[in-house]
């Protein structure tokens, strides 16, 4: 934590064919080692799936599915004279996308034998439809500040 002044968030530039930030930053959780340009193939393979499976606009059903994927709730390990709690908190809005970006992208690496734009897509179609890894993930999530609720109080 910086005395000296603010940090400040720098904006996401969108990208060039859909002029959508949301999708910039899909690309950028799925980047690995500065591929830039295969993520932007794997994200755009993707969406042409997603509008051929749908029939309707990629970007509304990636907006629905990265929403239904987004956590609201989870626990943080509070150190309370000697006992460890998990302590339910809220998420903010930039970690919610982060945690929901990453869980997408762990759970489509991890379908083996498929190319990773078709995993991409079953991922996001899954998530369309409120079922799959990710949606389970963040049940789990819930499920877990939901028991530990009784420690609310520890938050600060």
């Amino acid at each position: 934590m910086s005395r000296r002044r603010r940090t400040f968030k720098r904006g996401v530039t969108p990208d060039p064919k859909y002029n959508s930030e949301l999708v910039a930053k899909v690309v950028r959780s799925l980047m690995r080692n500065g591929k830039k340009t295969t993520a932007e193939r794997i994200v755009y393979g993707a969406l042409a799936e997603l509008a051929e499976k749908t029939g309707k606009d990629p970007l509304e059903v990636l907006d629905a599915a990265i929403g239904n994927m987004k956590p609201k709730v989870e626990v943080k390990s509070r150190r309370v004279g000697g006992t460890t709690y998990q302590v339910p908190v809220e998420i903010r809005p930039s970690r919610q996308l982060a945690m929901a970006l990453r869980w997408m992208v762990q759970f489509a690496a991890a379908r083996r034998g498929t190319p990773m734009p078709k995993a991409v897509a079953l991922e996001l179609l899954d998530a369309f439809g409120n079922q799959g890894n990710v949606i389970k993930k963040r049940e789990d999530t819930h499920r877990m500040a939901q028991a530990n609720k009784a420690f609310a109080h520890y938050a600060w």
